[in-house]
């Protein structure tokens, strides 16, 4: 037969294997010669068959069973083709030969049949595969055929006198030499099977070889004591030096000695837990001591689990160079103490110039007013009166604007403190707008009251609350034109209190509200050079609502109005200390 045809053959045997079988090469290789043998030996006993018809003539009923079960392991290679199930094949199939050989011992003598011999191949067969349940099927199923052969010798149960179509002398030689050939099958079977075994590991070996010798990341094996037993290539990129050199001690002796203890301690602490364990040291990089530097490395350790050979697990370890993230954290926490030690620096800058700035504002708006009322005698010119009221209408927007920025300040350090307290919801409604109605009404705006009956109490700031509530009215009020109105409304929505403040006033652009809310941020296309305001307004109330566990949500079109919503829940967490942390949080918002 050519090689082609081995070839050709071998192929066909393989697309016979199941699906769950290819993916490992031993595997596939156990799978394709069980299918193999079977399909072969029932071939055999089919083209055999007719041989024994031209030599023994009309064969009888009990030789025409033996030759049909000499055909069914292709049954049984079928069924493994099928369902990939390699310990139940072989299970099946010793019972199958078992049956076979001893029915056929039956017919040729029983105890002094030259087949006896052929049990002895059973559990050899079995041993092919490497299931301890297959090989004690199998000599359990010979063992059973050899005592149903004495009971049945003992019995008397002997059948019709089965006349062989060579002398008994050449027919023993026969059955022995068979066996002899079977088990000398079996023996080159199993040889097989080892070297595909063996040429499986290989190629394993040489994989995992490969990357370990071309990954960045310096791989190392640890014995019980922790001494290195194996260590990639990536050691000489790692370290500046051979992988020889990392074996035993070398790279402990590479450690920093501060960080040794935490060396030693991870891979205690993973063979000890058997488990995972990540730890971070200075790791001595540099061949010579005049350029050598120490730099930062994470080991990932992992255990190994303990095979025979070794009187204690070991450890396999991945370490890798992480220099530039320590650097990029270095640089972070700096940033971030800068960043504090700066919002620190304001905080305190604020609060030592609130004084400073309250104090003659004050003094500014109260001397203004009594010369705007002439309450120590009039001033003569008429201008006077017209300049003190501008005097004190400008007095009154720059404390309110430095009120603003002392609570967005206060906000953000996270010193603002919410008192809470249960109260009416629609009388602080009614208060709102009745501070503002007056300059409502003075631009020819409509302002109007929406308030669900039934609402709860809400226990929240009412200070805190009030002043949320007067800032986006007032904004309402203010980028509203005459004519138009504004609408307050209250309600409780999914356990939350909902204040709505709607109007029809100018409208905010859609590429402008994820900017508001923001400390010092206006809608620059409608808000720029025709209205005053700083832009801490809604960013105060923001702050405000958050500090509450709130929200604040805003709608708006350009040209048709806006609606402003504050949602604060009813039910009250337990309350966050007020730190800098949390005003963090609140100004990122």
């Amino acid at each position: 037969m050519s090689r082609e045809s081995i070839r050709g053959l071998s192929a066909y045997f393989r697309s016979l294997v199941h699906e769950s079988a290819r993916g490992d090469a031993l595997t596939l290789a156990r799978h394709q010669t069980f299918i193999a043998s079977r399909l072969l030996g029932g071939a055999l006993a089919l083209c055999v068959f007719p041989i024994y018809l031209v030599v023994g003539g009309k064969p009888s009923l009990l030789s025409a069973f033996a030759f049909l079960w000499l055909m069914s392991p292709i049954a049984i290679a079928i069924y493994l083709s099928r369902a990939g199930r390699f310990a139940v094949a072989h299970r099946i199939s010793a019972v199958n030969f078992a049956g076979l050989v001893t029915y056929c011992a039956w017919l040729t003598g029983g105890l002094a049949s030259a087949l006896l011999p052929w049990l002895v191949a059973v559990p050899l067969e079995a041993g092919l595969s490497t299931d301890r349940r297959s090989v004690a099927w199998a000599v359990g199923a010979a063992g059973t055929g050899l005592v149903a052969l004495a009971m049945l010798g003992a019995g008397g149960i002997d059948p019709t006198p089965f006349t062989l179509p060579i002398p008994p002398a050449a027919f023993a030689f026969i059955g022995a030499l068979s066996a002899m050939a079977y088990a000398a099958g079996l023996v080159v079977t199993l040889q097989l099977v080892h070297r595909q075994s063996e040429y499986a590991i290989e190629a394993s070996e040489e994989r995992y070889r490969l990357l370990a010798e071309n990954v960045n990341d310096m791989i190392t094996l640890h014995d019980h004591r922790g001494r290195v037993v194996f260590a990639s290539q990536a050691a000489r990129q790692l370290l500046g030096a051979t992988a020889p050199a990392v074996l035993g001690d070398g790279l402990f002796e590479h450690v920093h000695v501060g960080d040794r203890p935490a060396f030693l301690s991870a891979l205690n602490r993973c063979r000890a837990n058997n488990e995972p364990i990540s730890v971070e040291f200075r790791l001595r990089r540099g061949g010579s001591s005049d350029n050598a530097y120490y730099a930062w490395v994470e080991m990932r350790c992992r255990p190994m689990p303990q095979t025979d050979g070794f009187d204690q697990s070991a450890v396999v370890a991945i370490t890798r160079d992480i220099s530039q993230h320590k650097e990029y954290e270095a640089n972070l926490l700096r940033a971030r103490g800068e960043a504090e030690g700066a919002s620190r620096a304001k905080s305190q800058f604020l609060a030592s110039m609130s004084h400073e700035l309250r104090t003659p504002l004050n003094a500014i708006i109260g001397f203004s007013e009594i010369l705007e009322r002439e309450l120590f005698g009039k001033l003569g010119e008429k201008r006077y009166r017209d300049y003190a009221r501008l005097i004190h209408e400008s007095g009154e927007h720059l404390l309110g604007v430095v009120n603003g920025i002392l609570d967005m300040s206060k906000i953000e350090a996270g010193k603002f403190s919410i008192v809470r307290e249960p109260f009416c919801v629609g009388d602080l409604v009614k208060s709102c707008c009745d501070v503002l109605r007056h300059t409502a009404e003075t631009k020819g705006l409509t302002l109007t009251t929406q308030v669900a009956d039934g609402l709860p109490e809400l226990a929240a700031d009412k200070r805190a609350c009030k002043q949320m509530l007067l800032n986006v009215i007032s904004n309402a009020v203010k980028f509203t034109e005459k004519g138009g109105w504004v609408r307050v409304a209250a309600s409780v929505e999914d356990g939350n209190m909902v204040f709505a403040v709607s109007d029809n006033g100018i409208g905010i652009a859609e590429k402008d509200l994820p900017r508001l809310g923001n400390p010092f941020v206006q809608a620059a296309s409608s808000y720029d050079r025709s209205y005053e305001g700083a832009g801490l307004g809604l960013s105060v109330v923001r702050g405000l609502a958050q500090l509450h566990g709130g929200s604040l949500d805003l709608e708006s079109t350009l040209g048709q109005g806006t609606t402003v919503r504050i949602v604060l829940p009813l039910e009250v967490e337990a309350e966050p200390p007020a730190n800098e942390e949390h005003g963090a949080s609140v100004a990122a918002a």
